[in-house]
Protein backbone atom coordinates (compact mmCIF):
# COMPACT_ATOMS: atom_id res chain seq x y z
CA UNK A 1 0.00 0.00 0.00
CA UNK A 2 1.47 3.04 -0.93
CA UNK A 3 1.35 6.53 1.49
CA UNK A 4 -2.15 7.76 0.09
CA UNK A 5 -4.08 4.63 0.63
CA UNK A 6 -3.95 3.34 -2.67
CA UNK A 7 -3.38 -0.75 -2.73
CA UNK A 8 -0.84 -1.95 -5.51
CA UNK A 9 -1.48 -5.07 -7.55
CA UNK A 10 0.29 -7.17 -10.23
CA UNK A 11 -3.03 -7.56 -12.24
CA UNK A 12 -6.27 -6.65 -11.84
CA UNK A 13 -9.06 -8.26 -13.74
CA UNK A 14 -12.57 -6.03 -14.39
CA UNK A 15 -15.41 -8.84 -14.44
CA UNK A 16 -15.74 -12.51 -13.30
CA UNK A 17 -17.61 -14.06 -16.90
CA UNK A 18 -14.53 -15.37 -19.25
CA UNK A 19 -12.36 -12.97 -17.02
CA UNK A 20 -12.43 -15.78 -14.51
CA UNK A 21 -10.88 -18.13 -16.48
CA UNK A 22 -7.84 -16.33 -16.37
CA UNK A 23 -6.34 -17.06 -13.13
CA UNK A 24 -4.71 -20.65 -13.07
CA UNK A 25 -1.10 -21.72 -11.05
CA UNK A 26 0.92 -19.80 -13.52
CA UNK A 27 -0.05 -16.44 -12.35
CA UNK A 28 -0.06 -17.85 -7.82
CA UNK A 29 3.11 -15.50 -7.99
CA UNK A 30 0.86 -12.44 -8.97
CA UNK A 31 -0.48 -10.23 -6.53
CA UNK A 32 -4.39 -10.08 -8.12
CA UNK A 33 -7.43 -8.21 -7.39
CA UNK A 34 -9.99 -9.42 -9.12
CA UNK A 35 -13.48 -6.84 -9.13
CA UNK A 36 -17.36 -7.94 -10.02
CA UNK A 37 -20.15 -5.18 -9.18
CA UNK A 38 -23.03 -7.94 -9.80
CA UNK A 39 -23.18 -11.95 -9.50
CA UNK A 40 -20.25 -14.31 -9.93
CA UNK A 41 -20.00 -15.85 -13.28
CA UNK A 42 -21.29 -13.46 -15.52
CA UNK A 43 -23.80 -13.19 -17.83
CA UNK A 44 -23.69 -16.54 -19.48
CA UNK A 45 -23.74 -18.38 -16.34
CA UNK A 46 -26.75 -16.18 -15.06
CA UNK A 47 -29.02 -14.37 -17.20
CA UNK A 48 -27.66 -16.06 -20.43
CA UNK A 49 -27.29 -18.68 -22.58
CA UNK A 50 -26.97 -21.59 -19.82
CA UNK A 51 -30.41 -20.88 -18.13
CA UNK A 52 -31.99 -19.80 -21.07
CA UNK A 53 -30.93 -22.90 -22.96
CA UNK A 54 -32.17 -25.17 -20.07
CA UNK A 55 -35.63 -23.68 -20.62
CA UNK A 56 -35.21 -23.94 -24.36
CA UNK A 57 -34.90 -28.10 -24.15
CA UNK A 58 -38.05 -28.11 -21.80
CA UNK A 59 -40.10 -26.16 -23.82
CA UNK A 60 -39.12 -28.18 -27.10
CA UNK A 61 -40.49 -31.16 -25.14
CA UNK A 62 -43.36 -29.36 -24.30
CA UNK A 63 -44.16 -28.29 -27.81
CA UNK A 64 -43.91 -32.11 -29.14
CA UNK A 65 -47.16 -33.01 -28.82
CA UNK A 66 -48.58 -29.86 -30.56
CA UNK A 67 -46.64 -31.20 -33.75
CA UNK A 68 -47.01 -34.85 -33.62
CA UNK A 69 -50.52 -35.39 -34.99
CA UNK A 70 -48.76 -35.13 -38.61
CA UNK A 71 -46.67 -38.51 -38.08
CA UNK A 72 -49.71 -40.48 -36.84
CA UNK A 73 -48.47 -40.12 -32.87
CA UNK A 74 -51.04 -39.12 -30.79
CA UNK A 75 -50.03 -36.69 -27.95
CA UNK A 76 -50.93 -34.45 -25.16
CA UNK A 77 -49.44 -31.38 -22.92
CA UNK A 78 -50.89 -32.48 -19.51
CA UNK A 79 -49.78 -29.37 -17.93
CA UNK A 80 -46.15 -27.46 -17.21
CA UNK A 81 -45.20 -26.88 -13.99
CA UNK A 82 -42.95 -23.93 -14.05
CA UNK A 83 -42.33 -23.49 -10.23
CA UNK A 84 -40.33 -26.66 -10.87
CA UNK A 85 -38.62 -26.17 -14.50
CA UNK A 86 -37.58 -22.20 -13.01
CA UNK A 87 -36.16 -24.00 -9.73
CA UNK A 88 -34.76 -26.44 -11.29
CA UNK A 89 -32.70 -23.92 -13.72
CA UNK A 90 -31.54 -21.79 -10.95
CA UNK A 91 -31.13 -24.52 -8.41
CA UNK A 92 -28.30 -25.44 -10.53
CA UNK A 93 -27.02 -22.20 -11.30
CA UNK A 94 -26.91 -19.89 -8.27
CA UNK A 95 -24.95 -22.57 -6.42
CA UNK A 96 -22.23 -21.94 -9.40
CA UNK A 97 -22.21 -19.03 -9.00
CA UNK A 98 -22.40 -18.42 -4.83
CA UNK A 99 -19.75 -21.46 -5.26
CA UNK A 100 -17.07 -19.01 -7.52
CA UNK A 101 -17.47 -16.69 -5.67
CA UNK A 102 -16.63 -18.51 -2.30
CA UNK A 103 -13.83 -20.64 -4.30
CA UNK A 104 -12.34 -16.72 -5.41
CA UNK A 105 -12.77 -15.44 -2.03
CA UNK A 106 -11.77 -18.01 0.69
CA UNK A 107 -9.78 -21.13 -0.68
CA UNK A 108 -6.59 -21.97 0.04
CA UNK A 109 -5.24 -21.51 -4.13
CA UNK A 110 -6.56 -17.91 -3.87
CA UNK A 111 -4.95 -16.86 -1.25
CA UNK A 112 -2.54 -14.21 -3.69
CA UNK A 113 -6.27 -13.03 -4.94
CA UNK A 114 -8.45 -10.32 -3.38
CA UNK A 115 -11.86 -9.89 -4.53
CA UNK A 116 -13.63 -6.32 -4.35
CA UNK A 117 -17.91 -6.70 -4.92
CA UNK A 118 -18.36 -3.19 -6.17
CA UNK A 119 -18.00 -1.06 -9.17
CA UNK A 120 -14.55 0.08 -10.70
CA UNK A 121 -13.80 3.20 -12.97
CA UNK A 122 -10.33 4.68 -14.00
CA UNK A 123 -9.29 7.74 -12.11
CA UNK A 124 -5.79 7.43 -14.26
CA UNK A 125 -3.34 5.74 -15.98
CA UNK A 126 -3.80 1.87 -14.68
CA UNK A 127 -5.23 3.27 -11.28
CA UNK A 128 -8.95 2.79 -10.63
CA UNK A 129 -11.36 3.43 -7.74
CA UNK A 130 -13.79 0.49 -6.74
CA UNK A 131 -16.53 1.65 -5.03
CA UNK A 132 -18.07 -1.52 -3.00
CA UNK A 133 -21.46 -2.51 -2.98
CA UNK A 134 -22.02 -2.56 0.33
CA UNK A 135 -21.66 1.23 0.48
CA UNK A 136 -18.31 1.88 2.11
CA UNK A 137 -15.93 3.82 1.13
CA UNK A 138 -14.10 3.55 -2.21
CA UNK A 139 -10.72 1.89 -2.28
CA UNK A 140 -8.11 3.41 -4.70
CA UNK A 141 -6.13 0.49 -6.77
CA UNK A 142 -3.47 0.27 -9.18
CA UNK A 143 -1.50 -2.09 -11.12
CA UNK A 144 1.28 -3.22 -13.88
CA UNK A 145 -1.93 -4.94 -16.13
CA UNK A 146 -5.54 -4.19 -15.76
CA UNK A 147 -7.88 -6.56 -17.84
CA UNK A 148 -11.34 -5.32 -18.76
CA UNK A 149 -13.91 -8.19 -18.65
CA UNK A 150 -16.68 -6.36 -17.25
CA UNK A 151 -19.15 -7.59 -19.97
CA UNK A 152 -22.36 -6.02 -21.14
CA UNK A 153 -26.05 -5.24 -20.38
CA UNK A 154 -29.55 -5.00 -21.68
CA UNK A 155 -30.85 -1.88 -23.27
CA UNK A 156 -34.15 -0.79 -22.02
CA UNK A 157 -36.10 1.57 -24.66
CA UNK A 158 -37.61 4.50 -24.08
CA UNK A 159 -41.24 4.32 -24.01
CA UNK A 160 -44.03 6.82 -22.72
CA UNK A 161 -44.89 5.53 -19.13
CA UNK A 162 -42.61 2.93 -18.62
CA UNK A 163 -41.37 4.31 -15.23
CA UNK A 164 -44.98 3.63 -14.19
CA UNK A 165 -45.52 0.09 -14.82
CA UNK A 166 -43.65 -3.36 -14.11
CA UNK A 167 -41.84 -5.12 -16.92
CA UNK A 168 -39.14 -7.19 -17.29
CA UNK A 169 -35.91 -8.35 -19.22
CA UNK A 170 -34.16 -11.26 -20.17
CA UNK A 171 -32.32 -10.56 -16.63
CA UNK A 172 -35.30 -11.42 -14.91
CA UNK A 173 -38.24 -12.82 -16.69
CA UNK A 174 -36.76 -16.09 -16.30
CA UNK A 175 -37.84 -15.83 -12.61
CA UNK A 176 -41.06 -14.96 -12.98
CA UNK A 177 -43.39 -16.04 -10.04
CA UNK A 178 -45.36 -17.42 -12.17
CA UNK A 179 -46.58 -18.09 -16.05
CA UNK A 180 -48.89 -15.26 -17.29
CA UNK A 181 -51.47 -15.89 -19.59
CA UNK A 182 -50.22 -12.99 -22.31
CA UNK A 183 -47.07 -12.30 -22.73
CA UNK A 184 -45.85 -8.94 -25.33
CA UNK A 185 -42.57 -9.05 -26.38
CA UNK A 186 -40.78 -6.27 -27.86
CA UNK A 187 -37.72 -6.96 -29.98
CA UNK A 188 -37.17 -8.84 -33.23
CA UNK A 189 -33.53 -10.79 -32.51
CA UNK A 190 -32.08 -13.41 -30.77
CA UNK A 191 -33.41 -13.09 -27.37
CA UNK A 192 -37.02 -12.34 -28.38
CA UNK A 193 -37.16 -15.17 -30.84
CA UNK A 194 -36.14 -17.53 -27.44
CA UNK A 195 -38.35 -16.41 -25.34
CA UNK A 196 -41.32 -16.11 -27.60
CA UNK A 197 -40.21 -20.00 -28.42
CA UNK A 198 -40.18 -21.08 -24.42
CA UNK A 199 -43.10 -19.12 -23.12
CA UNK A 200 -45.54 -19.71 -25.90
CA UNK A 201 -44.64 -23.49 -25.96
CA UNK A 202 -45.50 -23.34 -21.95
CA UNK A 203 -48.95 -22.23 -23.42
CA UNK A 204 -48.14 -18.64 -23.04
CA UNK A 205 -50.31 -16.23 -25.64
CA UNK A 206 -47.37 -14.82 -27.42
CA UNK A 207 -47.53 -11.33 -29.07
CA UNK A 208 -43.93 -9.97 -30.34
CA UNK A 209 -43.81 -6.37 -31.54
CA UNK A 210 -40.72 -5.62 -34.30
CA UNK A 211 -40.32 -2.29 -35.83
CA UNK A 212 -38.66 -4.04 -38.92
CA UNK A 213 -40.91 -5.86 -41.48
CA UNK A 214 -38.58 -9.31 -40.51
CA UNK A 215 -37.32 -10.81 -37.51
CA UNK A 216 -33.51 -12.03 -37.02
CA UNK A 217 -33.34 -9.21 -39.86
CA UNK A 218 -29.27 -9.87 -39.10
CA UNK A 219 -29.21 -13.64 -40.67
CA UNK A 220 -29.38 -14.08 -44.31
CA UNK A 221 -32.42 -12.78 -45.75
CA UNK A 222 -33.19 -15.99 -47.07
CA UNK A 223 -33.36 -17.81 -42.93
CA UNK A 224 -34.50 -14.22 -41.61
CA UNK A 225 -37.84 -14.29 -43.90
CA UNK A 226 -38.62 -18.13 -43.73
CA UNK A 227 -38.21 -17.90 -39.41
CA UNK A 228 -40.94 -15.02 -40.03
CA UNK A 229 -43.02 -16.55 -41.71
CA UNK A 230 -43.23 -19.28 -39.58
CA UNK A 231 -43.42 -17.21 -36.53
CA UNK A 232 -46.48 -15.23 -37.91
CA UNK A 233 -48.04 -19.28 -38.15
CA UNK A 234 -47.28 -19.33 -34.18
CA UNK A 235 -47.58 -15.93 -32.61
CA UNK A 236 -49.19 -12.92 -32.97
CA UNK A 237 -46.65 -11.03 -35.11
CA UNK A 238 -46.86 -6.97 -35.49
CA UNK A 239 -43.99 -6.37 -37.95
CA UNK A 240 -43.60 -2.34 -38.47
CA UNK A 241 -44.70 -1.77 -35.65
CA UNK A 242 -43.25 0.62 -32.30
CA UNK A 243 -44.47 0.62 -28.97
CA UNK A 244 -45.80 4.33 -28.69
CA UNK A 245 -47.02 3.69 -24.64
CA UNK A 246 -47.68 1.42 -21.76
CA UNK A 247 -49.78 1.98 -18.58
CA UNK A 248 -51.06 -0.50 -15.88
CA UNK A 249 -54.23 -2.60 -16.43
CA UNK A 250 -56.31 -4.76 -14.66
CA UNK A 251 -54.72 -7.82 -15.99
CA UNK A 252 -50.63 -6.57 -16.18
CA UNK A 253 -49.75 -3.91 -18.47
CA UNK A 254 -51.80 -1.93 -21.51
CA UNK A 255 -49.77 -1.82 -24.35
CA UNK A 256 -50.57 1.10 -27.18
CA UNK A 257 -48.68 0.59 -30.27
CA UNK A 258 -47.67 3.28 -33.34
CA UNK A 259 -51.13 2.23 -35.13
CA UNK A 260 -53.40 2.71 -32.02
CA UNK A 261 -54.11 -0.93 -31.74
CA UNK A 262 -53.87 -1.91 -27.58
CA UNK A 263 -52.08 -4.94 -27.00
CA UNK A 264 -53.18 -6.46 -23.29
CA UNK A 265 -50.31 -8.05 -21.25
CA UNK A 266 -50.06 -9.96 -18.34
CA UNK A 267 -46.11 -9.75 -18.53
CA UNK A 268 -44.05 -7.34 -20.52
CA UNK A 269 -40.89 -8.36 -21.90
CA UNK A 270 -38.53 -5.85 -23.56
CA UNK A 271 -35.65 -8.02 -25.59
CA UNK A 272 -34.27 -5.04 -27.61
CA UNK A 273 -30.57 -5.07 -27.74
CA UNK A 274 -27.52 -5.28 -25.36
CA UNK A 275 -25.03 -2.46 -24.72
CA UNK A 276 -21.20 -2.80 -23.86
CA UNK A 277 -20.48 -1.81 -20.12
CA UNK A 278 -17.39 0.24 -21.07
CA UNK A 279 -19.39 3.87 -19.81
CA UNK A 280 -19.35 2.51 -16.08
CA UNK A 281 -15.97 2.47 -16.54
CA UNK A 282 -14.71 6.11 -17.50
CA UNK A 283 -12.38 5.03 -19.54
CA UNK A 284 -11.48 8.07 -20.77
CA UNK A 285 -9.81 8.53 -17.71
CA UNK A 286 -7.50 5.48 -18.32
CA UNK A 287 -6.77 6.36 -21.36
CA UNK A 288 -9.15 3.31 -22.94
CA UNK A 289 -10.78 4.26 -26.23
CA UNK A 290 -14.35 3.48 -27.42
CA UNK A 291 -15.66 3.33 -30.49
CA UNK A 292 -19.07 4.76 -31.42
CA UNK A 293 -21.35 2.04 -30.23
CA UNK A 294 -19.62 1.81 -26.76
CA UNK A 295 -16.88 -1.07 -27.74
CA UNK A 296 -13.65 -1.23 -25.95
CA UNK A 297 -11.33 -0.53 -29.08
CA UNK A 298 -8.68 -3.56 -29.11
CA UNK A 299 -6.24 -4.79 -31.46
CA UNK A 300 -5.75 -8.39 -32.45
CA UNK A 301 -3.64 -9.35 -29.46
CA UNK A 302 -6.74 -7.58 -27.15
CA UNK A 303 -4.52 -4.67 -26.40
CA UNK A 304 -6.67 -1.68 -25.63
CA UNK A 305 -5.32 2.06 -26.37
CA UNK A 306 -3.86 2.25 -22.85
CA UNK A 307 -0.22 0.82 -22.19
CA UNK A 308 -0.67 -2.49 -19.68
CA UNK A 309 -4.87 -2.40 -20.60
CA UNK A 310 -6.15 -5.62 -22.19
CA UNK A 311 -10.15 -6.25 -22.93
CA UNK A 312 -11.89 -9.55 -24.16
CA UNK A 313 -15.70 -10.22 -23.96
CA UNK A 314 -19.15 -8.14 -24.05
CA UNK A 315 -17.31 -4.68 -23.15
CA UNK A 316 -14.55 -5.11 -26.29
CA UNK A 317 -16.46 -7.51 -28.73
CA UNK A 318 -19.75 -6.63 -30.78
CA UNK A 319 -20.16 -10.67 -31.62
CA UNK A 320 -21.25 -10.93 -27.33
CA UNK A 321 -21.09 -14.34 -28.31
CA UNK A 322 -19.68 -16.79 -24.70
CA UNK A 323 -17.40 -18.88 -27.14
CA UNK A 324 -15.92 -15.58 -28.52
CA UNK A 325 -15.36 -14.26 -24.99
CA UNK A 326 -13.84 -17.63 -24.29
CA UNK A 327 -11.51 -17.78 -27.25
CA UNK A 328 -10.53 -13.61 -26.74
CA UNK A 329 -9.99 -14.81 -22.91
CA UNK A 330 -7.65 -17.89 -23.92
CA UNK A 331 -5.68 -14.78 -25.77
CA UNK A 332 -5.43 -12.41 -23.18
CA UNK A 333 -4.17 -15.23 -20.61
CA UNK A 334 -1.29 -16.25 -23.19
CA UNK A 335 0.04 -12.95 -23.87
CA UNK A 336 -0.18 -11.81 -20.13
CA UNK A 337 1.96 -14.91 -19.42
CA UNK A 338 4.26 -13.96 -22.83
CA UNK A 339 4.69 -10.62 -23.71
CA UNK A 340 7.40 -11.40 -25.96
CA UNK A 341 5.77 -13.73 -27.60
CA UNK A 342 2.02 -13.03 -28.25
CA UNK A 343 -1.06 -14.59 -30.12
CA UNK A 344 -3.67 -12.79 -32.14
CA UNK A 345 -7.06 -13.60 -31.60
CA UNK A 346 -9.06 -15.48 -34.73
CA UNK A 347 -12.16 -14.20 -35.08
CA UNK A 348 -12.52 -15.06 -38.85
CA UNK A 349 -14.99 -17.62 -39.00
CA UNK A 350 -17.14 -16.79 -35.98
CA UNK A 351 -20.60 -18.87 -35.20
CA UNK A 352 -23.43 -18.27 -33.94
CA UNK A 353 -26.70 -19.99 -32.80
CA UNK A 354 -30.43 -18.66 -31.92
CA UNK A 355 -32.07 -21.78 -29.97
CA UNK A 356 -36.10 -20.92 -30.86
CA UNK A 357 -38.10 -23.16 -32.94
CA UNK A 358 -36.57 -23.82 -35.12
CA UNK A 359 -33.52 -23.51 -34.68
CA UNK A 360 -30.64 -21.19 -36.98
CA UNK A 361 -27.30 -21.52 -37.23
CA UNK A 362 -24.73 -19.69 -38.94
CA UNK A 363 -20.95 -18.56 -39.85
CA UNK A 364 -19.35 -16.31 -42.51
CA UNK A 365 -21.18 -13.87 -44.63
CA UNK A 366 -24.32 -13.83 -45.59
CA UNK A 367 -25.49 -13.32 -49.37
CA UNK A 368 -25.82 -9.51 -49.15
CA UNK A 369 -22.94 -9.52 -47.60
CA UNK A 370 -21.18 -11.45 -49.85
CA UNK A 371 -22.61 -8.86 -52.46
CA UNK A 372 -21.80 -5.80 -50.88
CA UNK A 373 -17.90 -7.06 -50.97
CA UNK A 374 -18.41 -7.43 -54.92
CA UNK A 375 -17.43 -11.48 -54.59
CA UNK A 376 -17.85 -13.72 -57.04
CA UNK A 377 -19.88 -16.17 -55.37
CA UNK A 378 -22.01 -19.39 -55.74
CA UNK A 379 -25.17 -20.70 -53.41
CA UNK A 380 -26.86 -23.88 -52.98
CA UNK A 381 -29.98 -24.18 -51.01
CA UNK A 382 -30.49 -27.97 -49.75
CA UNK A 383 -34.01 -29.04 -47.85
CA UNK A 384 -34.48 -31.19 -45.22
CA UNK A 385 -37.47 -32.41 -47.01
CA UNK A 386 -35.44 -33.46 -49.47
CA UNK A 387 -33.17 -35.86 -47.31
CA UNK A 388 -34.32 -39.23 -45.99
CA UNK A 389 -34.13 -38.31 -42.20
CA UNK A 390 -35.83 -34.75 -43.46
CA UNK A 391 -38.95 -37.74 -44.41
CA UNK A 392 -38.34 -39.17 -41.40
CA UNK A 393 -39.21 -36.26 -39.49
CA UNK A 394 -41.76 -34.77 -42.36
CA UNK A 395 -40.06 -31.01 -41.90
CA UNK A 396 -41.04 -29.27 -44.82
CA UNK A 397 -39.67 -25.63 -44.05
CA UNK A 398 -36.07 -26.50 -42.87
CA UNK A 399 -32.89 -25.99 -45.32
CA UNK A 400 -29.01 -24.83 -45.46
CA UNK A 401 -27.76 -21.99 -47.28
CA UNK A 402 -24.22 -22.63 -48.52
CA UNK A 403 -21.76 -19.71 -50.20
CA UNK A 404 -18.54 -20.77 -51.89
CA UNK A 405 -16.04 -19.35 -54.09
CA UNK A 406 -16.44 -21.23 -57.40
CA UNK A 407 -12.84 -20.60 -58.24
CA UNK A 408 -11.36 -21.32 -55.26
CA UNK A 409 -13.65 -24.31 -53.44
CA UNK A 410 -13.81 -22.28 -50.44
CA UNK A 411 -16.67 -21.67 -48.42
CA UNK A 412 -17.50 -18.05 -47.47
CA UNK A 413 -20.38 -18.91 -45.42
CA UNK A 414 -23.36 -21.27 -44.30
CA UNK A 415 -26.61 -20.30 -43.15
CA UNK A 416 -28.79 -23.04 -41.35
CA UNK A 417 -32.94 -23.10 -40.22
CA UNK A 418 -34.02 -26.61 -38.82
CA UNK A 419 -33.94 -29.06 -36.39
CA UNK A 420 -30.50 -29.34 -34.81
CA UNK A 421 -28.77 -26.24 -36.99
CA UNK A 422 -26.09 -25.44 -34.70
CA UNK A 423 -24.76 -28.68 -34.39
CA UNK A 424 -24.63 -29.67 -38.23
CA UNK A 425 -23.08 -26.25 -38.75
CA UNK A 426 -19.98 -27.51 -36.63
CA UNK A 427 -18.34 -29.17 -39.57
CA UNK A 428 -19.02 -26.47 -41.51
CA UNK A 429 -17.11 -24.44 -39.37
CA UNK A 430 -14.26 -27.11 -38.95
CA UNK A 431 -13.88 -26.56 -42.84
CA UNK A 432 -13.75 -23.52 -42.81
CA UNK A 433 -11.13 -22.66 -40.28
CA UNK A 434 -8.56 -25.39 -41.85
CA UNK A 435 -9.39 -24.56 -45.69
CA UNK A 436 -10.97 -27.91 -46.04
CA UNK A 437 -12.62 -27.08 -49.70
CA UNK A 438 -15.95 -28.07 -50.71
CA UNK A 439 -14.99 -30.84 -53.09
CA UNK A 440 -12.70 -32.38 -50.28
CA UNK A 441 -15.52 -31.90 -48.00
CA UNK A 442 -18.03 -33.72 -50.06
CA UNK A 443 -15.89 -36.50 -51.30
CA UNK A 444 -13.24 -36.90 -49.19
CA UNK A 445 -14.92 -38.71 -46.25
CA UNK A 446 -17.98 -40.98 -45.38
CA UNK A 447 -21.20 -39.25 -44.77
CA UNK A 448 -23.51 -41.56 -42.13
CA UNK A 449 -26.70 -42.51 -44.06
CA UNK A 450 -29.55 -41.74 -43.69
CA UNK A 451 -28.27 -39.26 -40.73
CA UNK A 452 -29.35 -35.57 -40.66
CA UNK A 453 -25.63 -34.61 -41.91
CA UNK A 454 -26.54 -35.76 -45.16
CA UNK A 455 -27.97 -31.81 -45.57
CA UNK A 456 -24.59 -30.67 -45.74
CA UNK A 457 -23.13 -33.26 -47.62
CA UNK A 458 -26.07 -32.66 -50.60
CA UNK A 459 -25.59 -28.50 -50.22
CA UNK A 460 -21.85 -29.54 -50.82
CA UNK A 461 -22.39 -31.69 -53.94
CA UNK A 462 -25.29 -28.96 -55.38
CA UNK A 463 -22.24 -26.11 -55.40
CA UNK A 464 -21.63 -25.50 -58.99
CA UNK A 465 -17.61 -24.58 -58.50
CA UNK A 466 -15.52 -23.86 -61.73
Amino acid sequence: MRLDGTVRFDLVIIGTGSGNSLLDPRFAGLRVAIVERGTFGGTCLNVGCIPTKMFVHTADLARTPATSGRLGVDETLDGVRWPQIRDRVFGRIDPIAEGGREYRTHHPDNAHVTVFQGTARFTGERTLEVTPNDGSAPRTITAERVVLANGGRVVVPEISGLDEVEYHTSDTVMRLPELPERMVIVGGGFIAAEFAHVFSAYGVQVTVVVRGQRLLRKEDADVSARFTELAKDRWDVRTGRTVARVAKSGTGVEVTLDDGSVLDAGVLLLATGRTPNSDTLDPAAGGVEVDEQGYVVVDEYQRTTAEGVWALGDVCSPYELKHVANHEARVVQHNLLHPDDLVAADHRFVPHAVFTSPQIAGVGLTEAEATERGLRFVTKTQAYGDIAYGWAMEDQTGFAKLIADPATGQLLGAHIIGPQAPTLLQPIIQAMSFGLGVREMARGQYWIHPAMPELIENALLGLELD
